[in-house]
């Protein structure tokens, strides 16, 4: 099934990439012979110029996140598959992703992604920074949910999100979800539904989202909430 965050004010949210009732070494080998089928090669340039990383050990990542042993082991043979080098640069991710929305355009929203996993900043994802983020968003609580995805809308990462950044990432959305975006996509349809949903978060209207406002008017959306619930029971 696919993982996404959505409301009532907002289009379906999604914040990473789907999974279903297959292991996600079987998911990612269908996607590599998807992306070989469609002449694109896994190893591109800068993973072919990058040394092999090597992640922390197994032990040190199941006391870092909420996966154990065996998940952890499952979810590194997947990352692999797609990335031997043990390192994703941002083209790899975009095309990767592109690969789940086929009727859109998903480069500007996997772009957005990939710079909230890439907690370093330096242009690369290694599978510490990839299953840290994937613990938040499946097996974290509700606040820490919430955080990782503020921060995802906190474009220029200044610890605010203003109505310019929150229209960026609408718009991103319901590029990716192409002709399967409702409701049909008009060329105010993004920016309607951020005059809605930013009015209610920004309560003291000076014009920014702060973190404590972004979490209390998500708490106090039903719709989001039982969204929430759903990474609980995607592994």
């Amino acid at each position: 099934m696919a993982i996404f965050i959505h409301s009532t004010d907002f289009p379906h949210h999604p914040i990473c990439f789907s999974t279903h009732n297959q292991s996600l070494a079987e998911l990612t080998q269908q996607q590599r012979q998807s992306l070989q089928g469609a002449g694109y090669k896994v190893d591109d340039e800068l993973e072919m110029t990058m040394v092999c990383h090597r992640p922390e050990g197994l032990e040190q990542l199941e006391a870092q996140t909420n996966f154990n042993k065996q998940e952890l082991q499952v979810l590194y043979r997947g990352f692999k598959n797609e990335c031997p080098s043990g390192v994703v640069n941002e083209e790899t991710f975009k095309h990767i992703y592109a690969q789940f929305f086929p009727h859109g355009d998903a480069s500007t929203y996997a772009h957005y992604l990939f710079n909230a996993f890439d907690t370093r900043n330096n242009g690369s994802i290694k599978f510490e920074d990839f299953v840290t983020g994937l613990s938040t968003l499946l097996r974290g609580t509700i606040r820490e949910k919430l955080e990782w995805t503020f921060h995802l809308y906190d474009i220029n990462k200044d610890g605010f999100i203003n109505k310019e950044e929150m229209t960026e990432i609408v718009r991103a959305i319901y590029d990716m979800m192409g002709k399967y975006t409702y409701p049909a996509l008009k060329g105010d349809v993004p920016k309607q539904h951020v005059d809605i949903f930013f009015e209610k978060m920004d309560r003291n209207k000076d014009g920014v989202v702060t973190l404590e406002e972004f979490v209390l008017a998500c708490q106090e959306d039903e719709n989001m909430m039982r969204s929430m619930q759903l990474f609980e029971n995607v592994m």
